[in-house]
């Protein structure tokens, strides 16, 4: 299905008018108010028209609401010949014809929160669809009413434009044509033979819109059970009458836990163990035990170092919870694959086995219609994390998905019993392909850059090519979460509602001491007088070359100075988000067993990896 609109745009009113329907939605820009009308504006009455293909939502900052309009969409494939697009291009178009009601502080914070929308809207990857839910695992939506709303069947936690839809949602005008759930992720759709048959293979990959966030200023999870970084991934099949589908959760640890960024390398890090952080975290497995089943809990993080204290945090907090449901592993990635030994992560697999054949995976035959038949479903979720559940969580869940895979194509009879897909050649390299970006994906989101370790999804083995590529991502990533992250942090909570522009400033963008703000200037110069001294030199006769010998000893103290002075004040040149106040570890009661461990200086390091 394909749905276009045209926005006809006049000096009081924007209307959305169907090209299939004779009745459009009106929105009075004035007021905001909606109806429904079907009369279009009169040709000189209009400023002009836009086509669009869907309505994001609409977002009230100060001077007034926006309306949000996907104006360009991509065609990535279909699933039951149901269309699915990526978003291409926003606009975000304002009720309001100016800003005169506004002080010029008021319109020097409205161009913030706009250009906060701009760099959601545009640095984030979203998906639709017409008429598939793709907030819903093909699993979750044999139990729904497919007669619904497309927005009353989608799974609230990948409605990702759920606030700004709400406007249209709480309307008591029936506005169902222009409500669109998008969801923010990844989605692959690949049409596959092998053995020719042929079939369709694909991952679809939905992130969590609560406790949204960064990289640094989101960890770990909060009073009513979310955790940060909550991603749901589903790998499907389709052959024939044949549906097949497996699904994988990752999210990050459920304690109160952060890192406090300071300009080191490994921030200083927190954990709070509290019985508030106890209840949280039983209510998270509530829910997902709710959702998904049993839960197999694969905890990636090292079991030595900067990582043992959330290793063992994560460890007594299952041990206290004390649920039969809950099955935990602590499996020390670095540890075991170092050297390059990655062909270990089998160990790993050894370990699940049994709980993947028990666990299963969804099989439907003659999926919605009337002959719909469920042969199978899958009964538990394996759920894996690391630090950050990007790089070796993505390593992991591409392994446990190609074990899986193996067993449905043989039930498909796609694989006879005595072939492996990892003899497959041009089949893997699909799979994998599609794995690693899936692993970019997630991690962009994040952490600002790809993920690492992706050229062992690419290509089933480490090189020392790709320990490098890390190392360079690695250093991005210590860039983009210092100095960059902050605004990134705004763009999320503006966008997702957990920040309601009001008459109260936001926090000025730099409200540091004068001798903390000159100080990067003062190195940038030192640097451009010691270049321009190394590649210009001017000095002749003993005198001149210990004259310049000097110079150059000077501006490197002065950067040496600068450094340490900025590392003794990291907190001070770290981007801080400015729209919501991050909350203090000072501020959780009741700490019976808190754990702070300092961050370092260190470099990522790839030794064992190049060894």
């Amino acid at each position: 299905m394909l749905k276009d609109y045209k926005l006809h745009t006049t000096k009081d009113t924007y209307t959305i008018a169907p090209i299939s329907s004779e009745s459009y939605l009106q929105i009075n820009r004035k007021d905001g108010s909606l109806k429904m009308t079907d009369t279009l504006p009169n040709v000189q009455e209009e400023e002009s028209i836009l086509w669009i293909y869907g309505v994001m939502g609409f977002i009230k900052l100060l001077a007034g609401e926006y309306l949000l309009a996907i104006t360009e969409r991509e065609l990535i494939g279909s699933i039951h010949d149901k269309n699915i697009f990526r978003v291409g291009a926003f606009q975000i178009l304002p009720l309001a014809r100016n800003l005169d009601n506004l002080t010029e502080e008021e319109k020097s914070r409205e161009q913030y929160y706009v250009n906060l929308l701009e760099s959601h809207l545009r640095t984030n990857t979203f998906y639709f669809s017409y008429d598939y839910d793709l907030t819903q695992s093909m699993q979750r939506q044999l139990q729904l009413n497919s007669n619904d709303p497309l927005y009353k069947r989608a799974d609230e936690r990948f409605f990702w434009n759920r606030f700004v839809s709400s406007k249209l949602i709480d309307s008591e005008l029936d506005l169902s044509e222009y409500i669109l759930p998008v969801m923010q992720g990844f989605i692959e759709i690949n049409p596959c033979n092998l053995n020719g048959k042929s079939f369709t293979w694909g991952i679809i990959t939905r992130r969590s819109r609560h406790r949204p966030g960064t990289r640094y200023f989101s960890r770990g999870i909060d009073e009513n059970g979310h955790v940060s970084n909550f991603v749901e991934t589903e790998q499907f099949v389709l052959h024939e009458d044949k549906q097949l589908s497996y699904v994988q959760t990752r999210g990050s640890i459920p304690v109160y836990w952060a890192q406090i960024i300071n300009l080191k390398y490994t921030p200083k890090l927190w954990i709070g163990e509290t019985r508030k952080s106890l209840a949280a975290a039983r209510m998270h497995f509530d829910e997902q035990i709710r959702i998904y089943g049993p839960q197999v809990l694969v905890n990636l993080v090292n079991k030595k170092g900067y990582e043992l204290p959330m290793g063992q945090a994560y460890a007594r907090t299952v041990e206290q919870l004390n649920d039969p449901r809950i099955h935990y592993i602590h499996f020390d990635f670095h540890a075991e694959c170092s050297k390059m030994r990655w062909h270990r992560i089998n160990l790993l697999l050894d370990q699940l086995k049994d709980k993947l054949v028990e666990q299963g995976f969804t099989y439907v035959l003659n999926p919605g219609s009337s002959g719909q038949t469920v042969k199978q479903t899958q009964t538990s979720v394996i759920r894996s994390n690391c630090m950050d559940c990007l790089d070796r969580t993505n390593v992991v869940q591409s392994t446990i998905a190609r074990w899986i895979l193996n067993r449905q194509l043989r039930d498909l009879e796609i694989l006879t019993p005595d072939q492996l897909l990892e003899d497959q050649q041009e089949l893997m390299n699909t799979y994998r392909n599609v794995w690693a970006d899936n692993a970019d994906g997630v991690s962009c989101v994040y952490s600002g850059t790809g993920a690492l370790k992706t050229d062992f999804t690419r290509t089933g083995k480490r090189t020392k090519v790709g320990a490098l590529k890390d190392l360079e991502n690695s250093i991005v990533r210590y860039c983009k979460n210092n100095f960059m992250d902050g605004s990134r942090q705004d763009s999320f909570d503006l966008f997702l509602g957990r920040y309601r522009p009001d008459g109260k400033p936001v926090q000025k963008e730099d409200q540091r001491s004068l001798r903390i703000r000159v100080v990067p200037y003062i190195m940038l110069f030192a640097l451009f007088m010691l270049i321009i001294n190394i590649v210009n030199p001017s000095y002749s006769g003993f005198q001149s070359i210990t004259s310049y010998v000097l110079l150059l000893l000077f501006w490197i103290s002065v950067l040496i100075s600068g450094v340490r002075f900025a590392i003794q004040h990291g907190d001070q040149f770290v981007q801080w988000p400015r729209l919501l106040e991050l909350p203090s570890t000072e501020e959780i009661e009741e700490i019976p067993t808190m754990t702070e461990k300092e961050g370092t200086m260190a470099p990522p390091d790839i030794s064992n990896d190049l060894l």
